[in-house]
This record gives C-alpha cells, sequence and structure tokens, in this order.
C-alpha cells in the first residue's frame, strides 16, 4: 500500500474549529444528517481510512478522524496497515471504551479492523476470516469469465457481534482493484475483482442457508471497488448475484472524495435482515465541512492531495439498524 504523495504546502488548522464544523454538518446539512446514538439503535459505519499507518498523520489528524469514528457504534476499517502506529493513534484519540480486533496482514500489507464501542456492543465467539478450501475454488466461476479464481488478495475479515436483541456476522472486505495500464492488464484486473466479489455474496449465501450457521444476519460491508450501483455493472452483479442488497443512501454521493464512485458499500439479505434495518443509510462527505480555509486558498487540487493525505480519499458509509 503505497503512500499517497505528501503534499508540498503547509496548512495549518485548529483542530476545535474542524470538529465544531463536522458536527455542525453532520446535524444540519440536508442528506448528511447521521442519527444521534439510541438504546435501541446500532450505528454501523465503513471508512477505508487511506494508508493508516504509512503516511506521516498527526495527533490532530487523528483526533479528526477519531471523532468521525465516535459517532458509531461499530466501524468496520480497511486500508490498516500491518504497522499499527496509525490505528494506535485513532485508538487513542478515542473515548474510553472503544476497542479494536484486526486481521494480519494479507495483500499490500493491509489489515482490516474493527472498532467498537464495549459498552454498547458485544464481540461475539465466531471471529476469523473467510475460508474457501482449494478444492471449492473452481465453484467460483461467472458467465462470461474464464480467469480461474485463485483466492482473495486482501482476505475478508470477519467479526461477530451483539448490540441488544440482534446478533450478526460482519464481512469486512477490501476488493482487489488491480491494474489498468493497458487493455489486457483491465480485463484481467476486473474479471479479478468481479471474481473476488462473486465468492463474497457466494459464501454469505452458502452460510445463510446453512443449517448450522453460527449466525445468518449476515452483513458484509466495505470497500468492493465498485465503480456503479446499478444493474450492468459487472461488480454490482456479482455481489446482488445471490440476493444481497446493496440500500440505496440519501445523498447519492459516491464514497471517493470526487463522488463519482459508488467503492464502498453496506448490503445484506433482504428476508433475513430487512426486519432488522431502519432505511437509514448513507454516505458522510467529511471533505463537505473540513478545511474551508484550504479550500478557499487554493486549488481544488491541493484541497483534494491534502485531504486524502491526512484524513482519507475515501468517504464513511454508514447503516442505522434496530436492536
Amino acid at each position: 500500500m503505497p503512500a499517497f504523495e505528501k503534499p508540498k504546502f503547509d496548512f495549518n488548522y485548529k483542530i476545535e474549529t474542524e470538529i465544531a464544523r463536522l458536527r455542525d454538518y453532520r446535524d444540519s446539512e440536508p442528506g448528511r444528517r447521521i442519527p444521534k446514538k439510541h438504546a435501541s439503535r446500532l450505528l454501523l459505519a465503513s471508512w477505508n481510512v487511506a494508508n493508516l499507518g504509512v503516511q506521516e498523520r498527526r495527533e490532530k489528524d487523528h483526533a479528526l478522524i477519531a471523532e468521525i469514528i465516535s459517532w458509531f457504534d461499530l466501524v468496520a476499517l480497511q486500508e490498516v496497515n500491518e504497522d499499527l502506529r496509525g490505528l494506535r493513534g485513532v485508538m487513542e484519540k478515542l473515548p474510553a471504551g472503544y476497542r479494536v480486533i484486526f486481521s494480519d496482514a494479507a495483500g499490500n500489507n493491509e489489515r482490516m479492523a474493527f472498532v467498537y464501542n464495549s459498552a454498547r456492543v458485544a464481540l461475539l465467539e465466531k471471529v476469523g476470516e473467510i475460508a474457501i478450501p482449494p478444492a471449492d475454488l473452481k465453484n467460483v466461476k461467472l458467465p462470461g469469465i474464464e480467469q480461474k479464481f485463485d483466492g482473495f488478495d486482501r482476505t475478508p475479515y470477519l467479526a461477530s457481534f451483539r448490540y441488544g436483541g440482534f446478533s450478526f456476522c460482519l464481512v469486512n472486505v477490501h476488493l482487489y482493484y488491480g491494474s489498468f495500464t493497458s487493455k489486457s492488464e483491465s480485463a484481467i484486473s476486473m474479471n479479478r475483482r468481479t471474481l473476488e466479489t462473486f465468492a463474497v455474496a457466494r459464501w454469505a449465501k452458502r452460510r445463510r442457508d446453512s443449517d448450522t450457521a453460527y449466525l445468518k444476519d449476515i452483513i458484509v460491508l466495505g470497500d468492493f471497488n465498485l465503480p456503479k450501483k446499478e444493474p450492468g455493472d459487472p461488480i454490482f452483479t456479482a455481489l446482488t448475484k445471490t440476493g444481497l442488497r446493496l440500500p440505496s443512501h440519501t445523498s447519492q454521493v459516491g464514497s471517493n472524495l470526487a463522488g463519482d464512485q459508488y467503492y464502498d458499500q453496506i448490503g445484506f439479505f433482504p428476508d433475513q435482515t430487512d426486519a432488522d434495518f431502519t432505511g437509514e443509510v448513507n454516505v458522510f462527505d467529511f471533505d463537505g465541512a473540513l478545511f474551508r480555509g484550504l479550500w478557499d486558498t487554493r486549488s481544488e487540487k491541493d484541497f483534494r492531495a491534502y485531504m486524502r493525505y491526512y484524513i482519507s480519499d475515501h468517504r464513511l458509509i454508514w447503516a442505522e439498524f434496530k436492536v
């Protein structure tokens, strides 16, 4: 996971001012509003925090990231580096009671992590990674793709939790992106990403349908590198092929800083989990609130470069469930 280029200019911000702007945007901006925490509701989120542990974030940057995470009961994180200094820096800024579990490093030296408020959310027994036996790899196949599925580059990380009467299994993913420097490499990369996507959806359905499944409420979330959230997109088709639903969010903005890609998603089986879902789901575009002084004095290119280096190039996606 190579770091983004560090901005060559300085911008000094006051943490108190930026936190106040974040909270005001969260509470008052139409289409961006995030519900307050409530005893009968679970606020779940997913966030790809770019190269966490690689880029030279400062204490105040960790504090801004932690501020956003603290609005939620449970957050799946992607792009946590094998070097845990970034994750530790964020955890130190969270309120007492927040805990973290994380996977070993896989492709790009990336870990997956779950950060949760232990005062509200209980970690259950099942924790691990999606396991596809070698003999079953040949069954991960789709019409029109001759390429073989050889396993995941970054193995999806799963954990089970309980909040109130709602017990569920989360599958945290950061699916393969690949190289697009030539037409042949583009096809290979897209096919691999599509097969990884289908492997997640297939695993989730097989677990949901199993008589011996530990839990049948399965929620997949994370960075699917999904370009378009619509029929016809190969990643969307592979992800929804087994019945997973990706509920529409209010703002309809993409989860990248440009707002034109729908990489990050939260999905579940409607016949199993709809009864627990409140219908609230959205992308929080923190870049609409942060660093106004930078936006007003430098180019949009500089603004985005600063944002992706010190905060992230991905926006957070969240959903609310009844408990």
